[in-house]
């Protein structure tokens, strides 16, 4: 059962946009999809809450604060919205369960300094050593040289980039009424779909 936690220390990196269109997409394929939410903001619940009965049903798991549970039974696939500042035993139960992270980055040099030092903190862990890393570019104008500059930062990490989001007001769109980019017509976002191809592809591989 793959269990993918998204995770960044940084507030507003985008960690709900990705856990909430990941989870959109496993359900789009028919699998039977929990959205764990650990944050104290409960964004993903809060979407979950908005997504209309008629589309393909996303469950929705609450992790308390004391433990991490094991997902219900019947789930075959997990995505783990983290709060921002993940550290201490919450960090550990969170990412010894995960067998892949996604980690957003914006383009900026805040960003760009959190997520490494995110990194170099899970590289220091020799438990963690064998979890599948995937880097994601948030929100990011490719005519901009702070574009350019956050592709050099991501490409020189030991973890490949999965891809680059624009930024687009079609997220805020679908957050407002619980929807991904698979519950819409492939015309409305056909570019947005072309981006998530590779970090998808990455998510579905043994």
């Amino acid at each position: 059962m793959p269990i993918l936690v998204i995770a960044n220390p940084k507030g507003g990196a985008g960690k709900s946009t990705l856990a909430t269109q990941m989870a959109g997409y496993w359900a789009s394929r028919g699998h039977k999809v929990m959205l764990g939410d650990a944050d104290r903001q409960q964004s993903s619940r809060l979407w979950l809450s908005l997504r209309p009965p008629a589309l393909r049903p996303i469950g929705g798991w609450k992790i308390g604060t004391d433990a991490v549970a094991r997902p219900p039974q019947g789930t075959t696939h997990v995505v783990i919205d983290t709060p921002a500042g993940l550290h201490g035993r919450r960090f550990d139960e969170l990412l010894r369960i995960a067998d892949r992270l996604l980690v957003p980055v914006q383009a900026s040099v805040f960003d760009i300094y959190a997520a490494q030092e995110f990194l170099d903190r899970i590289a220091a862990e020799r438990r963690l050593q064998t979890l599948r890393i995937g880097l994601v570019g948030m929100r990011v104008d490719e005519r901009t040289r702070a574009a350019e500059q956050l592709r050099e930062f991501l490409q020189g990490l030991a973890h490949p980039l999965l891809g680059m989001l624009r930024p687009t007001t079609n997220y805020a769109h679908m957050a407002a009424h619980g929807l991904t980019l698979w519950d819409l017509r492939t015309s409305q976002v056909e570019r947005d779909l072309r981006q998530w191809e590779p970090i998808t592809a990455w998510a579905d591989s043994a």
